[in-house]
């Protein structure tokens, strides 16, 4: 680290409205209720923040039978099926939805394909606890396309009867040759009247961009786990600039730095701000780095908690 001179930081960077409203579901609902209340999955893909609300009495749980009969039930901001909704009502389960409100609309305009009687697109990591909850709205009628290849060999009943749906944190760059080819390849296909990519991946995308034109190497705060940030990476690999995931200062690898006088910090939108700024503090203590902001896109969004929940 002796070569480090400059720590520039993205903006925007870190948690997005959804993942804030997410999380503040789970803290109103312990506040309101007590404890435990119970999540299905991680609310976000961040053990820094499910160790946090772990502590306060917040119970995670990936299968409902988990979940004894009329608990207090948080779905988390990834969103779910039809049918873990419908477990969690014959469980007699209290419900909070922390759906993020992009992720629910992917889901409105699912069910308005299948009601159309459309085959369903849907570009999207297949494993993904999203894509999952999406692909559970019409799985008779939904093929997941994870790739070109998928692309160039998924084959529909109708062509005349198709629409494309994408996962919200995926890539803007790599969903697009996709789309273009699928457009290519079904000329009547349906696409949503907004963007299903959300705002936030766009916005800290372009943000990670502009960091790695400055840059000579990029720190992605954020887990493994986390789409969104290994998106991040991605991104500013596939502009030229070395970049790695870590999910806080006491993972850094001395390696990464090797020779870098000009570090670019980004963070995924599950990222609490507190790992970034102690990350921060930890390279400019040990290197004497001065530490600079990228201005960038300022995000003013905010979606409403839960009726039951507003103060």
């Amino acid at each position: 680290m002796e070569h480090l001179k400059e720590i520039w930081l993205a903006t925007p960077r870190g948690f997005c409205a959804g993942v804030d409203r997410a999380i503040a579901i789970v803290e109103r609902a312990l506040e309101k209720f007590g404890a435990p209340v119970y999540v299905k999955h991680a609310i976000v893909h961040n053990r820094h923040v499910v160790e946090r609300l772990e502590g306060l009495g917040a119970v995670f749980v990936e299968d409902l039978a988990n979940v004894p009969a009329g608990a207090q039930l948080v779905f988390s901001a990834h969103g779910v099926s039809p049918a873990v909704r419908a477990e969690a009502q014959a469980k007699d389960l209290r419900v909070l939805d922390a759906t993020c409100p992009l992720v629910t609309k992917v889901h409105m305009e699912a069910r308005k394909f299948d009601r159309e009687e459309r085959t369903i697109l849907l570009i999207g990591h297949r494993n993904h606890v999203e894509v999952q909850g999406t692909l559970g709205e019409a799985p008779h009628r939904t093929l997941v396309v994870e790739t070109l290849a998928d692309a160039d060999t998924v084959s529909i009943p109708d062509p005349e009867r198709v629409a494309v749906l994408t996962q919200t944190t995926l890539s803007v760059d790599d969903t697009a040759p996709i789309l273009a080819r699928l457009k290519q390849r079904f000329p009547a296909l349906q696409t949503p009247r907004k963007d299903d990519i959300c705002y936030a991946t766009q916005n800290r995308q372009g943000a990670v961009k502009n960091l790695a034109g400055k840059t000579q190497r990029v720190l992605v705060v954020g887990s493994a786990h986390s789409s969104n940030s290994n998106r991040l990476v991605e991104v500013a690999r596939s502009v030229g600039v070395d970049a790695h995931l870590v999910e806080s200062w006491r993972e850094l690898n001395p390696a990464w730095l090797a020779g870098v006088e000009r570090l670019g910090i980004t963070a995924g939108a599950s990222a609490p701000e507190q790992v970034v700024a102690e990350l921060v503090a930890h390279l400019a203590k040990t290197s004497g780095a001065a530490v600079h902001i990228l201005e960038g896109i300022r995000e003013d969004v905010e979606f409403p908690l839960p009726a039951e929940l507003a103060k």
